[in-house]
């Protein structure tokens, strides 16, 4: 892979992380227009790997949180008298939903990276889940708040994560439709969904840097690899900053009807044999 396809890439998936459009299907649906395979291991490692960019993006800009609710878990955790604490309690709701995400993707994995790639199935999802947010968008009681978050909501955005394994659906698509279900409002459902895909994104990334490596060596190549894994955190920064202050007077009208005509195009695309499936 060239330097500017890398750097392409890496923007797109800063870009598109954290906006509910799905970011693998975007990069599935580029990687097939430039040439690529992405069911190949080598372009299914890229692919996680640059994510790492947006978990830093993530990171960085919530660090305060991070480390307030970091905090709260360690002191909660080794003194009785501090688990009565808001943010202890929000520390371990947080862990919880990121749980099914990895259980899943572990018991999955081989036909998330092989059969789900198909852009049938990437198309078809980009329309299918859009329904799934216009309910939730124009349904949403959104009557909680951050302070008001438990256990049981991360637990089922957590849940609906796992659908975010099938490219298309979008992860933060995914978490924020469950959260606007359970009433929470849109700020908070929408850093909730930043919150959860720090340790889902890491760890997909991190077990495709180990178990790849010498894959990436043989293909792709680290040279783009890490070019778009940079590119994707000076773009995935900027996006989390925009999307919040979008959320808060905004709805998801304007992302559902993309999602729409993106999942439409790419299915006619494969329909008429202009691009190939897999």
């Amino acid at each position: 892979m060239n330097i500017l396809e890398a750097v392409f890439l890496g923007a797109v998936e800063g870009l598109t992380e954290f906006l509910p459009i799905s970011s693998t299907g975007h990069l599935t649906i580029l990687e097939s227009l430039l040439g690529y395979s992405p069911d190949d291991a080598d372009i299914t490692a890229f692919t996680a790997i640059i994510q790492i960019g947006a978990v830093l993006a993530t990171l960085l800009y919530f660090r305060g949180d991070f480390a307030r609710l970091i905090g709260a878990w360690l002191r909660g955790l080794f003194r009785r008298e501090f688990r009565d604490d808001l943010d202890y309690r929000q520390a371990w709701a947080v862990g919880l939903g990121a749980i099914p995400i990895g259980i899943v993707g572990l018991l999955f994995k081989d036909q998330i990276e092989t059969t789900l790639r198909s852009l049938w199935y990437v198309g078809s999802a980009l329309i299918l889940w859009s329904g799934v947010m216009y309910f939730a968008d124009r349904t949403a009681a959104q009557t909680r708040s951050e302070k008001e978050v438990t256990w049981k909501d991360t637990l089922v955005i957590g849940l609906a994560q796992c659908l975010a394994l099938i490219p298309g659906v979008s992860r933060s698509g995914a978490t924020m439709s469950a959260g606007l279900l359970r009433g929470l409002d849109r700020v908070t459902v929408t850093k909730l969904s930043f919150f959860l895909s720090v340790p889902a994104l890491a760890a997909a990334g991190g077990l495709q840097l180990v178990d790849e490596y010498d894959t990436i060596t043989e293909g792709v190549g680290w040279t783009a690899t890490l070019t778009a894994t940079a590119v994707s955190f000076i773009v995935a920064y900027v996006a989390v900053a925009w999307l919040l202050k979008f959320v808060a007077k905004h709805t998801y009208t304007v992302f559902i009807g993309y999602r729409v005509v993106l999942g439409v195009i790419v299915l006619a695309l494969v329909a008429t044999g202009t691009v190939s499936a897999s």
